[in-house]
């Protein structure tokens, strides 16, 4: 019997619940990895919103307040790129381009698109020539958050230029007199301050009254539980974390206690003393049903000789659902009287390349194909599938769950195996050589050197996976905004690089080897200790809400011949885990955690990930 696999996800595509006679605000999806994110925003602006396909036919939006087209990984340089149907520019309707959609805005209407002298990935610093309108309410220089390569070079005919930055000379248009807007940088993020003004002034522009709410979609989606379930039970996959446990309680809710049943599945690679803790948890905020199962045995001789992320990632995921079948055979439960549940959150889907144009960036073991098959097929249900991590904290709370658990920090289904990096050999670019003398010629004025790592992590540049290098700079701490300046510009200017590390320990780097090695029990125990001491040190120095996740890494490199691996520090801040900042920790404190780590057995160095997400993710894999 197979049915779900973890902790995450559920939502149908019909449309929703009582939005018929609502005003509505459609997303056009061309694959951007902050889609989903521009409806989430509109929708806590108290509008409803629906994403449809970038190519959807003009006459399927006519009855909808206002447009906006998303960003995309694709280039409008190639042929190939998808693009949208021209007559939603004649429907009279207020219309948005964000990024890759400011650049169809550029395209369509008869201006000119081609690729950037300079790349921006992360922040920038716009200048805007008149705030009025769509502008309104903003300053004159607003810091912004940039992802993209191509960039529009020659407005179309009856748009203004209002915007620009150092590299990017069109960064804001609008034709006033047809509510027609272009920015190329992301207001749906965080980290462009006065995005939430500038999508306020959007929907002020569309008329569109403000008829939706949390409580709403809670409502809706325990109805659409019901329709969905219609008389079976569900069988979940539970982690403990927050995104699980709120997928149960909506699910006992709608359904009835009895009628859901939790699986835990220790693979031997959750956190120190973990299983026992969370599944004490589970049943103090009211998991009854649950089934605690060790699979650690097989994790590891599935695991054996596996070195490639992707490929681990699918491995960790099938086998969920091979031990989700085992279970479900020894309980003797029938496959038609069971749906099986997850706790899958949007991010997960969109980082699977979960909509048409997305490209992956990495496999989530909740996102595997026989998942999506077994969905097609009717026989998932993933209640938060169209949320994020701080909408599910809101639900959360609304149904009345602790604070320790709605605030947990995020923590990945296949645990620490995703957070222990592994390597055949020594892995550097053709031209390394050069790369690093560039580098250190940039970095040479604040008293650092630089290497380039001989290993790879996945990053986001451009809506788009990379699989590149880190590069590690080293040498008298300079202060955190310098750090910052410096991580942002070596990666835009360096097409090998998606990272940038500070090393910790020790004081110099004179050499940096990698060694063979997959997922094994001592490299579990090492990044157990290693986290076990960073959670600890966070909660005592009373830092643990500031940091919205704190990934501990494990690295198969030795530094300066000394035996044993590496430690990365990746504590990070965002809220909904599509853009993210790196921590900056009091340096006092983080020296005294440097120190504590470095007195484990088989730590050779410590470093510090300066990297934002994007161009990082926030896993190194």
């Amino acid at each position: 019997m197979v049915f779900l696999l973890s902790q995450k996800s559920f939502v149908t595509k019909r449309t929703p619940l009582c939005v018929a006679r609502v005003d509505k605000i459609a997303v056009l999806d061309f694959g951007g990895q902050y889609a989903h994110l521009i409806a989430n925003r509109i929708r806590r602006l108290g509008v409803y919103s629906e994403i449809f396909d970038g190519a959807v036919k003009a006459e399927r939006l006519k009855d909808f307040k206002g447009l906006i087209l998303s960003g995309g990984p694709a280039s409008l340089t190639d042929q190939k790129s998808v693009r949208c149907d021209e007559s939603i520019f004649k429907l009279g309707i207020p219309i948005l381009g964000i990024c890759y959609g400011h650049q169809l805005l550029g395209y369509h209407l008869g201006g000119k698109v081609q690729k950037g002298a300079v790349r921006e990935y992360g922040p920038a610093k716009i200048k805007f020539s008149e705030r009025k309108k769509f502008f309104e309410g903003i300053r004159s220089v607003e810091p912004v958050w940039m992802s993209h390569f191509d960039q529009v070079v020659k407005a179309p005919k009856g748009f203004k230029v209002v915007g620009k930055t150092s590299d990017c000379p069109i960064a804001a248009m609008a034709n006033y007199q047809k509510n027609l807007y272009g920015i190329q940088f992301h207001p749906e993020v965080t980290h462009t301050p006065c995005g939430n003004t500038l999508l306020k002034n959007f929907v002020a522009i569309t008329s569109a009254k403000k008829q939706w709410n949390i409580d709403r979609y809670i409502e809706d989606i325990l109805k659409e539980i019901k329709t969905k379930a219609k008389n079976k039970k569900v069988f979940l996959m539970i982690s403990g974390g927050v995104d699980s446990t709120v997928a149960f309680l909506l699910l006992a809710k709608a359904l009835g206690q009895n009628n859901v049943y939790g699986l835990f599945v220790d693979t031997g690679f959750m956190r120190m003393n973990e299983g026992r803790e969370v599944a004490a948890a589970l049943k103090k905020v009211g998991v009854k049903n649950l089934h605690v199962y060790n699979a650690s045995k097989e994790y590891f001789v599935a695991l054996k000789g596996i070195y490639d992320p992707e490929q681990k990632r699918k491995i960790i995921g099938n086998l969920f659902l091979n031990i989700q079948e085992k279970v479900s055979n020894q309980l003797k439960l029938n496959p038609k009287d069971w749906l099986l549940g997850q706790g899958t959150i949007y991010p997960d889907t969109i980082e699977t390349g979960g909509t048409k144009h997305a490209d992956k960036i990495k496999t989530h073991h909740n996102q595997v194909d026989r998942i999506k098959e077994m969905d097609k097929q009717g026989k998932i249900i993933e209640p938060l599938k169209q949320l994020y991590k701080d909408e599910v904290r809101m639900v959360g709370k609304k149904l009345g769950l602790n604070d320790r658990m709605v605030w947990r920090h995020p923590f990945p289904g296949p645990a620490l195996a995703v957070r222990m990096l592994c390597t055949k050999k020594s892995d550097l670019p053709e031209n390394v050589r050069e790369v690093e003398k560039d580098i250190n010629a940039i970095i040479r004025n604040f008293r650092l050197k630089a290497k380039i790592l001989p290993i790879k992590s996945v990053g986001v540049q451009g809506d788009e996976r990379s699989y590149k290098h880190p590069a590690m700079i080293y040498g008298k701490f300079p202060g955190w905004e310098t750090l910052s300046l410096l991580s942002t510009r070596l990666i835009n200017r360096f097409s090998e690089v998606n990272r940038v590390i500070y090393g910790l320990s020790p004081a110099d780097f004179k050499s940096l080897n990698t060694q063979n090695l997959y997922l094994t029990k001592p490299r579990v125990l090492t990044i157990q200790k290693a986290d076990k001491i960073v959670m600890d040190f966070i909660s005592a120095k009373k830092i643990h809400r500031d940091i919205w996740q704190f990934p501990t890494v494990l690295i198969p490199l030795s530094v300066n011949g000394k035996k044993g691996e590496s430690i990365v520090l990746r504590p990070v801040c965002s809220e909904e885990a599509m853009t993210a900042n790196f921590y900056q920790m009091d340096p006092k404190k983080l020296k005294e955690l440097t120190k504590k780590l470095s007195k484990i057995k088989g730590v050779s160095g410590v470093f510090y990930d300066i990297t934002n997400k994007p161009p990082a993710t926030i896993e190194w894999e």
